[in-house]
């Protein structure tokens, strides 16, 4: 029995029983990202209202001003054709009056001999604005920037004015933003930029937006008995306006180059047609001085505000299809009746029928429809009157037809 049991726990002791390890779980799936559209485009802010002057410019460099907040986006104001030779197109820009007020466009000839027109000048200055108006400049007279150091004090606004934001863009020289941007965004350019280059470019939503210089230089050398006279001449005709897809408001790149001469800037189409309303008074009122009184103005006005309709159709078609050799049948215009119409030169116009010439009318009151199909009909079916009595002749029935041919045939038998 003790062997037994000795045994019987031999064996219990040599019986190892292993347990499998625990496994993890496996790892659950990540569950899908839910969709996310992408956020809509920006749309540019619609304009406002804005009060509209003429402006006396003045005839010297105007003292700048400091103000704290940027001017709004340009406007859209085409010029009329140049009235006589000489003239500059004076405005079409924001002026300070104690507040940002639209300068309407119009042409001007020079107060004085030989003057010139300068732009206005907008600068970027330690979060604040620093403005010097357009004004005419005597020959050979430079323009002078405000210096770094000059301490200016901040114009306070007019009663009732609610300042806007502040400059958002690098410090220095700029130009307002195209028509329709965001308010407060500044395009920054080169002194002597007319603020109208800026009319036709896309909005801009974002910062980004530049505009550099296209520059020609002219060299002429004259040489008279070892003398010599270097003129250099430095001709900006176009400006380039670059601004990346962050920047538009349509998400597409910018790089187009514009003319630098601001009647024929301003002439181009505008992407957004927010148009400069005319001004209610046509008294001009003069520029304004720092530290001064801010004018009496008229109320503000409404802006229209469209987008730009797309272009008329061009002949590219019929040049592809003259390319090619085919037949271009061009559009005849409409002419009025009693207009001879366009007959290309060298075919001979086609010879029309004279027109019908209409019957005079009768004084006789209009027939009845039976009248009329009477006298269209004399016998209407009753036969025509009977010379001795004046009775109709009766028409003979079909039977009574059939019955005389078939008598007349047996009589001819």
């Amino acid at each position: 029995m003790r062997i037994l049991l000795c045994s019987l726990a031999a064996f219990l002791a040599g019986c190892v029983v292993e347990m499998p390890a625990p496994q993890a779980p496996p790892p659950a799936a990540p569950e899908p990202a839910a969709y996310a559209p992408p956020p809509p485009a920006p749309e540019p802010a619609p304009p406002q209202v804005a009060v509209s002057v003429y402006v006396e410019p003045a005839v010297a460099e105007p003292a700048p001003i400091a103000v704290s907040w940027a001017p709004p986006p340009m406007l859209v104001e085409a010029p009329p054709p140049m009235p006589f030779a000489g003239a500059a197109w004076v405005g079409g820009y924001w002026i300070w009056q104690g507040n940002w007020v639209w300068a309407h466009g119009h042409w001007m000839g020079a107060p004085r001999p030989d003057y010139v027109w300068v732009h206005p000048y907008y600068e970027h200055r330690g979060g604040t604005v620093i403005f010097v108006d357009g004004y005419w400049s005597a020959p050979g007279v430079a323009f002078v920037p405000p210096p770094p150091g000059l301490r200016m004090v901040v114009e306070t606004p007019a009663p009732g004015v609610i300042p806007g934001p502040a400059p958002l863009g690098p410090e220095g020289c700029f130009v307002p933003a195209p028509p329709g941007s965001r308010a407060g965004i500044i395009v920054p350019a080169p002194i002597g930029t007319a603020p109208a280059v800026v009319t036709s470019a896309p909005p801009v939503v974002a910062v980004g937006m530049r505009i550099t210089n296209n520059v020609t230089n002219v060299t002429n050398n004259t040489n008279v008995t070892n003398i010599t006279n270097i003129t250099r001449v430095t001709n900006v005709t176009n400006v380039t306006i670059i601004a990346p897809a962050s920047a538009t408001a349509n998400g597409r790149p910018c790089n187009t180059s514009v003319p630098a001469a601001p009647h024929l800037a301003a002439a181009r189409p505008a992407v957004v047609q927010a148009r400069a309303p005319e001004p209610v008074s046509t008294r001009p009122i003069p520029t304004f001085v720092p530290g001064s009184r801010p004018p009496v103005l008229p109320h503000p006005q409404p802006q229209t505000y469209a987008r730009e309709s797309p272009p008329p159709p061009t002949a590219a078609p019929a040049l592809e299809a003259h390319a090619r050799g085919e037949p271009v049948h061009e559009p005849q215009a409409a002419h009025s009746p009693g207009e001879p119409a366009h007959v290309p030169a060298g075919a001979r116009p086609a010879v029309s029928p004279p027109p019908a010439q209409p019957h005079p009318a009768s004084s006789r009151p209009p027939e009845h429809p039976e009248n009329a199909k009477a006298a269209a009909h004399p016998d209407n079916g009753k036969g025509s009157a009977h010379p001795e009595n004046g009775e109709p002749h009766k028409q003979p029935s079909a039977h009574e037809q059939d019955k005389h041919e078939k008598s007349g045939e047996s009589a001819g038998r």
